[in-house]
């Protein structure tokens, strides 16, 4: 997956701030709130779709689409300053 770059659009979302699509690819792109970045890998694009238009993207995502789909880490929360 190294060289992939997903581009993502900034969401309303409570934990959630932005998500990208890769159609090609089939990679679905979220970055959390707290600076996270993870990668679900061979999602479908009516799936991405209904996340987009999903009432609350958060549940969605954690209903929807994590049980289901691997993930990989692209970066995790930066570290915070103490």
């Amino acid at each position: 997956m190294g060289g992939v770059n997903v581009h993502r659009e900034p969401v309303e979302s409570s934990s959630l701030s932005s998500v990208g699509y890769d159609a090609r690819k089939r990679l679905l792109e979220v970055e959390f709130r707290n600076g996270g970045v993870y990668r679900y890998l061979d999602v479908p694009e009516d799936e991405y779709q209904a996340l987009k238009g999903a009432g609350s993207l958060g549940r969605h995502l954690n209903h929807e689409i994590k049980p289901f789909y691997s993930v990989i880490k692209v970066r995790t929360r930066p570290r915070q300053a103490d």
